[in-house]
């Protein structure tokens, strides 16, 4: 068993900049695919980044160009640079790890919040 542990969230202005990380309990380098996910209130929780084994990355629309996933497999942390935030990315954002099928993965964080003023 695997435990994901987020953190980084907080309250930022429009234009500004946070970084999540993500860090895991065991080696993640034993999952093929991590990825970050969002939710907001009243919303379904959607993807936002995914990390794939070889190194290739997968984002939202709404988020490419300003999100970064990135991984350090020394201290087993999956981290999500993200710049130039907007209200809109105001949501709880999770880690993921080990995908089972489409939306449902094997381990989940608790999520962490973020806030972006206006």
């Amino acid at each position: 068993q695997v435990q994901l542990v987020e953190s980084g969230g907080g309250l930022v202005q429009a234009g500004g900049s946070l970084r999540l990380s993500c860090a895991a309990s065991g080696p993640i380098s034993r999952f093929n695919t991590k990825a970050w996910y969002r939710q907001a209130p009243g919303n379904d929780r959607e993807l936002v980044a995914a990390l794939f084994a070889g190194g290739g990355t997968n984002y939202a629309d709404a988020v490419r160009g300003r999100f970064t996933v990135s991984r350090d497999s020394a201290v087993n942390t999956i981290y999500l640079e993200m710049t130039n935030l907007k209200p809109e990315d105001t949501a709880v954002y999770y880690c993921a790890a080990d995908p089972i099928q489409g939306d449902r993965w094997r381990y989940w964080g608790q999520g962490t919040q973020v806030t972006v003023s206006s």
